[in-house]
């Protein structure tokens, strides 16, 4: 009886389970960053029409996988509840239908980037320079036929990780950044192939990924291994159950990136320095980001297990101490980038102009993360654990399109602000975000939800 007692009250996660949790989960994040950097830093060596070109693209491969990174999540967070619950058969089950589903999707956007690609980049970013669009097609060219890939990669390491085991997608991680950055060197540097180099080491390396970490899922001991291609036919209860954390995710970082998608063509217009600067500072931003987007990614297992086990206080409790980790994760690297910025500017072959713009971009970037990002970004992950999808996705959009897109606008258009505008009504959206969040989280509502 003693014992008994004792196994219900043992927490699901010590603090050295979430260390280990977290330690791959950040190198993981740098090494996805430092891919982006190395191709940024390469591909600005041809010239800022090349890096422009890429960036621009950029803007439209997170808009896509950050939709697909939402539906991953619905199926983490179903995964991560059945495993806290112990039905490890519903767990499998649920995997299997999210591989099905993620690959539905990708391959029928992919066929459609593909088919309509001129298009859909006229379309979204208006009138540009020539030299811009032909490097920005053939870029958004092999980002295409590397979406399929994506998917399988961040189904199976969404899957991973809500196992508890972070390690195996970082490793797919390290290896894919290798491929790319040798890839980027040696196609770019020594082939002279510029924006077409830089793409085709970047596809490389998620194939790579893709089937690295689909080996590994498969392996008979997985507890989420998919048994037979039976297994991959729709079975509508459970992706049900996906698509109720999935769908309003999925609209929500689709309509955000959508909203930055408009800003791009906004900054389209303020000339190459200001989209060359753009192209940087997201760079640096995004490598600051590390720790909040490592916990973002915990969030999941690590909550929605606990949720899915019934310890709704232990939740709560891990929720608080990974927010804390993030807040100082977040200070440490804005510091250090808000002191060396000048110094990392001159990495990436900007004009002084741009570079002087990317400067004061990023350092106040580095100012408001600090007290503002986790909370708009990370704090979600553990209201989507529990089940609270629709909420998050209500906010979102409400903050996004009234704040970042409108207040862009009038900061640039009206009050003639240029780059620094975008960025003003972008922090703006913040501070929205932050309040609301809070005010739902210590209500304790998001633990209310059934998901399974």
């Amino acid at each position: 009886m003693e014992q008994r007692t004792e196994a219900t009250q043992r927490p699901l996660f010590s603090r050295s389970d979430i260390r280990k949790l977290l330690f791959p989960l950040v190198l993981e994040q740098l090494l996805a960053v430092s891919m982006g950097m190395a191709d940024t830093m390469m591909v600005s060596s041809v010239g800022e029409a090349a890096i422009s070109g890429v960036s621009l693209v950029d803007n439209v491969n997170v808009l896509i996988l950050q939709v697909l990174s939402a539906l991953a999540t619905g199926g983490a967070v179903v995964a991560s509840q059945y495993l806290g619950r112990g039905d490890t058969r519903s767990a499998r089950r649920g995997a299997s239908q999210l591989y099905a589903t993620l690959m539905i999707i990708t391959v029928s956007v992919a066929a459609l980037c593909i088919a309509l690609c001129r298009p859909l980049l006229r379309l979204i970013f208006g009138a540009i320079d020539d030299e811009v669009m032909g490097n920005a097609m053939t870029y958004f060219y092999l980002s295409a036929v590397s979406y399929p890939f994506m998917g399988l990669y961040g189904a199976g390491a969404a899957l991973f990780r809500a196992q508890g085991d972070s390690r195996t997608s970082m490793l797919a991680s390290l290896v894919m950044n290798i491929i790319n950055v040798t890839g980027n060197a040696l196609l770019i540097f020594v082939f002279d192939m510029g924006v077409l180099g830089a793409a085709i080491a970047t596809l490389i390396g998620r194939v790579f990924a893709a089937l690295y970490v689909t080996w590994r899922l498969q392996r008979p001991d997985n507890l989420m291994r998919i048994g037979s291609l039976r297994d991959l036919l729709p079975d509508m209860p459970y992706i049900r159950r996906i698509l109720s954390i999935g769908v309003p995710s999925g609209l929500e970082n689709g309509m955000f990136h959508f909203g930055k998608l408009i800003l791009g063509s906004l900054i389209s217009t303020l000339g190459t320095a200001a989209i060359a600067a753009n192209a940087v500072a997201n760079s640096i931003g995004s490598m600051c980001n590390i720790p909040g987007n490592a916990v973002s990614l915990a969030m999941i297992p690590v909550v929605g297990r606990c949720i899915g086990a019934g310890k709704k206080d232990e939740a709560k409790k891990n929720a608080d101490q990974l927010m804390w980790i993030a807040f100082w994760g977040l200070a440490a690297t804005s510091v250090i980038s808000y002191a060396a910025i000048p110094h990392i500017t001159s990495w990436f072959s900007l004009s002084p102009e741009a570079a002087e713009l990317a400067v004061r971009v990023i350092r106040s970037f580095n100012l408001l993360s600090i007290p503002f990002w986790a909370t708009s970004f990370t704090l979600p992950n553990a209201l989507r654990s529990g089940g609270d999808a629709k909420f998050t996705m209500t906010v979102s959009m409400f903050s996004m399109w009234l704040f970042r897109v409108l207040l862009c606008y009038v900061f640039v258009l009206r009050f003639d602000m240029g780059l620094m505008g975008i960025w003003t009504g972008m922090y703006i959206d913040w501070i929205c975000r932050t309040l609301l969040f809070l005010l739902r989280y210590r209500s304790g509502k998001w633990m209310e939800h059934k998901v399974i």
